[in-house]
């Protein structure tokens, strides 16, 4: 079920045409969106949604954009998920982030003008291209565009510091607890359960995401089942104790 609290205020959703902007706020994953229009004039409203263009359809283990192909846009998902990675060293491949409806990617592509990794669809998804170029002119005419942009990208910056954090210090017990109470964050930020949801990435992704084999995220995930912290099925996932999981992952 969404919640009200996620659909936009009158002023503002009447400020949007039909466009992709206005079916972002009113269908619960307007997240990402809210914040880049947070305070725009309605006039901006309407140039920001002009900017975002036709959206694309994958289909699981789609391709959106790969690692090395030119920068030309961000893409705002709108239904479904992705996952980005890269190759290491080795050759096998690295998953650097999990990314779900109103996430905005593509980011890693601003500074080099080329993508530094690749994003693949984790089910059927439609993403929304904001041609970069177009968001960069209409953000020089609008300071409040430019700071929410800033803000936006210090807020990923941010991420990537805690993962670093995450990687570097914690218990294998503390990442798992860690990464399901992201997810439950998240999912609870779009209206939908903080408490039941589908685990889109395989134990092999989330290991390979977390810093684990799959053996200790296979042994860690029946650890916590055994003592009643969640129920497994499949790929479904029940929390039953998130204060005893903010316990573990260090948090009050």
């Amino acid at each position: 079920m969404v919640s009200l609290a996620l659909y936009p205020p009158p002023a503002l959703a009447g400020s949007v045409t039909a466009g992709p902007l206005r079916e972002f706020m009113l269908h619960g994953s307007d997240r990402t969106m809210r914040e880049l229009s947070a305070g725009l004039e309605a006039d901006t409203l309407r140039q920001l949604d002009a900017v975002i263009s036709t959206s694309s359809r994958l289909k699981k283990g789609d391709t959106l954009y790969q690692a090395g192909a030119p920068f030309t846009a961000l893409y705002a998902i709108r239904q479904g998920s992705c996952k980005t990675t890269v190759l290491g060293e080795d050759g096998r491949e690295q998953v650097t982030g999990y990314h779900m409806v109103g996430d905005i990617i593509g980011l890693d592509g601003i500074g080099t003008e080329r993508h530094g990794c690749e994003a693949v669809a984790l089910e059927d998804t439609t993403a929304c291209a904001l041609p970069f170029a177009r968001l960069e002119k209409l953000a020089r005419t609008s300071v409040t565009l430019q700071h929410n942009i800033y803000q936006f990208l210090s807020r990923d910056i941010g991420r990537d510091q805690d993962m670093m954090l995450l990687l570097g210090s914690m218990q294998a017990e503390e990442r798992l607890a860690v990464f399901l109470l992201n997810l439950s964050e998240r999912y609870q930020q779009r209206g939908y359960s903080s408490t039941e949801f589908v685990l889109r990435m395989t134990r092999q992704e989330i290991g390979s995401y977390l810093g684990m084999k799959l053996e200790t995220v296979s042994r860690v995930f029946s650890r916590f089942q055994e003592v009643g912290l969640l129920q497994v099925q499949g790929r479904s996932v029940k929390l039953f104790a998130l204060s005893t999981l903010k316990q573990i992952a260090g948090r009050r």
